[in-house]
């Protein structure tokens, strides 16, 4: 089945099978291996991508469901995805790493929607992705100082 779709910002065309998840189209037809599986059901928010800006598990997505449709994974370099990733390194939010890619997408589809988010806005956004290591405070904390920067920037 061809699919014309656009990742991270870029125009591609591809045969893909009617079974294949978006995850696997992701990391092993594209090498865009920064998304990360973890539980394949839909309740880790590891494989976090955005799918027309809106958060989506890619576990749960099927490769043709993103004909006509632009995904963004943790490996675009858009202005304000770079500032998000940079935030949450200075906030020490990444300690394993594992779910940082799910968490900082989660991250740019609120603050794409809600430039000024209060701290329940940030628990909401992020409720879908799991972390065993850091309580997510730093997580939060990160999300809420890059809402300021992105404020500052677009100001």
């Amino acid at each position: 089945m061809i699919i014309n779709t656009t990742i991270n910002g870029e125009k591609i065309e591809f045969d893909v099978s009617p079974n294949r998840r978006l995850i696997d189209f992701l990391r092993e037809d594209l090498h865009l291996t920064g998304t990360k599986e973890g539980c394949s059901e839909g309740e880790c928010g590891t494989c976090t991508v955005l799918l027309d800006g809106e958060a989506v598990d890619s576990c749960l997505v099927m490769a043709f469901q993103i004909d006509g449709k632009s995904v963004t994974t943790i490996e675009a370099t858009d202005d304000d995805l770079s500032i998000i990733k940079e935030t949450f390194l200075e906030e020490g939010a990444p300690q394993c790493g594992y779910c940082m890619p799910g968490m900082v997408l989660s991250a740019k589809g609120l603050l794409d929607k809600n430039k000024k988010p209060n701290r329940d806005d940030v628990k909401e956004a992020i409720s879908g992705n799991l972390c065993r290591c850091t309580g997510y405070t730093l997580i939060e904390d990160a999300i809420i100082k890059s809402s300021e920067k992105l404020g500052d920037d677009n100001e």
